[in-house]
Formats: structure tokens, C-alpha cells, sequence
């Protein structure tokens, strides 16, 4: 009787701690002119292709970046210290949403997205941009458009987003579209 019993508080308490973990978990944020990049402190505004926000335990204000795979990085860094508790990811297949406006309140949680890798879209900071989707087939869209695949967030492997990137060998490209000089 007191194996039940036990067993009975154990699943009570990890529902607790669910609970109160999900009660923690902030929504995302509206992108306004006053957000600076995490990493580069530039207005994120300012730059092109979807945006990201991370959300830290006991910090009430986002941290913002220019690029999906810039939070991706920093998600996976080592050396980044805090307490993630949500990613949020702009969703390009929004109404409204283009690459250069690409929306300040269409956001998905990072880990509801598909994502259109390895296509000829660079991000905010000249990078290989990973472009986030609410919807597989406007991913679908923006692949057969702009080249690439579609994968879900494990098909991000690490190199994908933490191997160093030459932002200048991009051919055929102006710095705007690159994302230099911003």
C-alpha cells in the first residue's frame, strides 16, 4: 500500500513542476525601434530576413537577435550562461511578413518551426539564414523558390550554426543583401 501511495506523490509532484514550469515560460515579446541585437548591439530593425528573441530565467526583457541562427548559436554555446526558458522565431509565412519587413508580432516558439536551411537566403547579419515556418508548406514554397530543404529543429545540426561564416563570399549579392554595413 505505501508503493501506490508513493508512487501516487511522485507523479503528483512532477505535474507540479510542470505546471509551474510552463506558468514561467513568458510569450514572446512585439519587436519595437528600441531592440539592439544581443551580439552586435545594432537595432534589429534595421536588418533584414526573420528575427529572433531569447527569454531567460529572471530577466523580464528578451534577448534579441538579427538572425534565427545567431539564437540558435546561442542556445548551443557552452559558454552562454543563462537559463533559457523560451525562443520564439519570426514566422516568414505570416500575413504580411517579407524578408525585408519580415513583421514585429508574428512569432512561433522556436521549437514549433520548420525551417528552410541551406537556400540562398542570408540574414540579417550576412549569414546563411535558417528561415523559420508556422506552415510545411509555405516552407515548401519558399524552398522551391529560394533552394534549400525543409527540416524540423533536430535537422539543425550544430555546424549548421556555430561553424564560422565568410558574410563577403556571397556572389552576386549587394552588402544590403548580405546584411553588411548595418
Amino acid at each position: 500500500m505505501i508503493r501506490p501511495l508513493l508512487l501516487l506523490a511522485a507523479l503528483l509532484a512532477l505535474a507540479a513542476c510542470n505546471e509551474e514550469t510552463s506558468a514561467e515560460r513568458p510569450g514572446p515579446v512585439a519587436l519595437t525601434a528600441e531592440a539592439a541585437g544581443h551580439y552586435c548591439q545594432m537595432i534589429v530593425l534595421d536588418h533584414a530576413g526573420p528575427k529572433a528573441q531569447v527569454h531567460l530565467a529572471g530577466n523580464p526583457h528578451p534577448l534579441w537577435f538579427s538572425q534565427v541562427r545567431d539564437a540558435l548559436a546561442y542556445d548551443r554555446m557552452p559558454e552562454e550562461d543563462g537559463e533559457i526558458v523560451a525562443i520564439y522565431v519570426s514566422d516568414m509565412g505570416a500575413s504580411g511578413a517579407t524578408w525585408s519587413a519580415p513583421g514585429e508580432g508574428n512569432w512561433i516558439a522556436l521549437a514549433d518551426a520548420v525551417f528552410v536551411v541551406d537556400s540562398d537566403a542570408r540574414g540579417g547579419m550576412g549569414a546563411p539564414e535558417l528561415v523559420p515556418f508556422s506552415d510545411a508548406e509555405a516552407a515548401q514554397a519558399f524552398a522551391a523558390e529560394r533552394g534549400g530543404r525543409v527540416v524540423d529543429l533536430a535537422g539543425i545540426s550544430d555546424e549548421m550554426v556555430l561553424s564560422p561564416v565568410d558574410v563577403l563570399a556571397f556572389p552576386g549579392q549587394t552588402p544590403a543583401e548580405r546584411g553588411a554595413g548595418g
